[in-house]
């Protein structure tokens, strides 16, 4: 049986709930940038409303720890922990780049997903996720931030295609056209919770859980340097 798990995510401009119980999904999402915090606990208590259950009854809170907006992680990861000290619950946190993969084989059924939020500053954050067959995801590149005429300058060409998802690639298309990937566009801007309670449900399988007060954002900021993982050569 799987796990009940209530997800959040306000990392990017999107804000989205989801609860996974006995394989039913039931989700809200809004592009919301400024509302975050008006519009995430209504939502919560709407998911849970719509399965019959309680807080207390769910088994971990799942989060997207980030990369994205350093406010919106922050609200995000704020208002998981303060739903799981109340409850008495686990946490897991999500990248909202690998969900933003996930989003895209939900959508489109992409198996090879290369993601790419806009990041300010004249950067994306960066990450490229391949599906294995349980379901899982596997990093082909180390998250990171980077700017994008880096990043066509370090990317190789392989001979996948890729599905872009993510606000970077319109915001920087000047650059990010010229990568040397074969692509293909998709639906997928922002990631959405219902895939961070899917990715969520693999780690609370593997234990892959922590403690409200040890749950912790990933900002990316402090971690600039593009490497392609062991292994993905």
């Amino acid at each position: 049986m799987s796990a009940k798990i209530l997800a959040l995510d306000t990392a990017t401009e999107n804000c989205s709930v989801a609860l996974i119980v006995e394989n039913q999904v039931f989700a809200r999402s809004e592009v919301a940038p400024r509302d975050h915090t008006k519009k995430i606990l209504p939502m919560v208590d709407e998911v849970l409303k719509e399965a019959g259950i309680s807080l207390t009854d769910v088994d971990a809170i799942a989060f997207g720890q980030g990369p994205g907006s350093f406010t919106g992680v922050r609200i995000g990861i704020g208002i998981a922990q303060g739903l799981a000290f109340g409850a008495d619950l686990p946490m897991i946190g999500i990248s909202t780049l690998e969900a933003m993969a996930q989003g895209c084989y939900r959508v489109q059924g992409d198996t090879h997903v290369a993601s790419a939020i806009d990041a300010r500053m004249s950067e994306v954050y960066w990450g490229r996720y391949s599906r294995e067959q349980d379901g899982r995801w596997s990093a082909v590149d180390a998250e990171c931030v980077i700017a994008p005429s880096d990043l066509v300058e370090q990317v190789e060409a392989d001979d996948l295609t890729w599905a872009k998802v993510g606000t970077g690639w319109e915001a920087y298309a000047e650059h990010m056209d010229n990568i040397s990937l074969t692509s293909k566009g998709s639906e997928v801007l922002f990631p959405e919770a219902q895939d961070i309670a899917v990715l969520a449900q693999f780690a609370f399988a593997e234990g892959k859980t922590v403690a409200a007060e040890d749950s912790s954002p990933v900002y990316l900021r402090d971690k600039v340097a593009w490497k392609k993982l062991p292994g993905r050569e």
